[in-house]
């Protein structure tokens, strides 16, 4: 039903950086890349994630109440991607655990300040 997902950066190399070593934890790689925007998927059939300069030339900012969730396959894979993104300077929204019968989740900021989870059920 996704097709893709974007959030706003201000500093587009570095972020970008953030989510080469972080979206690899989840087998993503970078698939589409232009002067405002670069963009990472796991497959082709899957959704991608972009990370973009917002088009009308004003500050990115961050959504109050929204957030991107990144499917994970285990909760080891949780662990990981939320441990990535902490390593990497993301800031903490609360570590990776158990949230409730069979969900297991991670959450976490990103280096624009963008909240993320990632999540395992089972």
């Amino acid at each position: 039903m996704i097709g893709y997902v974007c959030v706003g950066t201000n500093d587009l190399a570095e972020s970008a950086k953030f989510y080469d070593q972080l979206l690899a934890e989840l087998g993503a790689k970078r698939d589409w890349e232009m002067e405002r925007f670069v963009a990472w998927s796991a497959g082709e059939s899957s959704p991608k994630f972009l990370l973009i300069k917002p088009a009308d030339g004003q500050p990115a900012t961050v959504g109050n109440g929204s957030m991107v969730s990144f499917r994970a396959t285990s909760k080891e894979q949780v662990d990981a991607v939320y441990n990535k993104a902490i390593s990497l300077g993301g800031k903490d929204e609360g570590a990776a655990g158990a949230r409730g019968e069979g969900f297991y989740a991670g959450y976490f900021r990103d280096l624009e300040g963008n909240k993320f989870c990632a999540f395992f059920m089972g």
